[in-house]
């Protein structure tokens, strides 16, 4: 284990997700140990549902090309339903907020499809990274506590990546292309994709290095009960 240790609160306020990564692999001794951490994560039960795909080296770029393929196609294949249209406010607006400041980042005017395609496209290159985790359970009743149970997990990964000075960034957009996936991988089709992680080095150099999101005030989202 590396011996540079932040502390909690830093690690969870500074950790953002990160759309540029550098090539280089992270060590498989370190990528063991995330994943060993990621593994405490809690669930239902103790029934630890969730079913991790880490791909990366040549793999990852036949993959890669699969999905560019199936995003041109527009062979979308989800196992889980998602449109933020379908959010009521404020939750609409802050996901069309976000978009707008991201878009704005990368230079990319309103309106400008060409370049807005070519951004959509970054997506399954996973920003260039040289991992991705693709997040799979087991479908159950209405799915919604081992979908939690899985996302307690993401949560933990990312957070014990952020502990050691790496990066990743949860891309639902990934969980669209579900059957691609699955085929490219050999996964059954009874694990079901939720979500996939792209995961490395950041990029500090990258044009969205220094874009952000803030986070509402503590009171619009928490009532206390005294």
């Amino acid at each position: 284990m590396s011996s540079c240790v932040r502390s909690f609160q830093d690690v969870v306020r500074s950790r953002h997700s990160v759309r540029g990564f550098l090539p280089s692999p992270i060590p498989r001794n370190e990528l063991e140990e995330l994943f060993q951490e990621a593994q405490y994560a809690p669930s239902n039960c103790n029934t630890q549902p969730w079913n991790v795909h880490v791909v990366g080296a040549d793999k990852l770029k036949r993959l890669s090309d699969a999905l560019v393929e199936a995003l041109a196609q527009e062979h979308y294949s989800p196992d889980f339903s998602f449109d933020t249209h379908d959010y009521p406010p404020p939750y609409k607006q802050r996901a069309a907020d976000q978009g707008g400041r991201y878009y704005q980042a990368l230079g990319v005017a309103r309106g400008d499809s060409l370049s807005r395609a070519e951004v959509v496209a970054r997506n399954v290159r996973f920003f260039g990274a040289p991992h991705v985790a693709f997040l799979f359970m087991p479908a159950v009743g209405d799915n919604v506590r081992v979908a939690a149970d899985v996302g307690m997990y993401a949560q933990t990964l990312l957070l014990a990546l952020a502990a050691r000075g790496y990066a990743g960034v949860p891309q639902t957009i990934l969980g669209s292309f579900a059957e691609t996936v699955r085929h490219a991988l050999g996964v059954s089709d009874d694990l079901k994709l939720l979500f996939g992680i792209s995961f490395g080095v950041p990029d500090d150099s990258h044009a969205s290095s220094g874009y952000r999101e803030g986070r509402i005030a503590v009171e619009e989202s928490v009532v206390w009960h005294e």
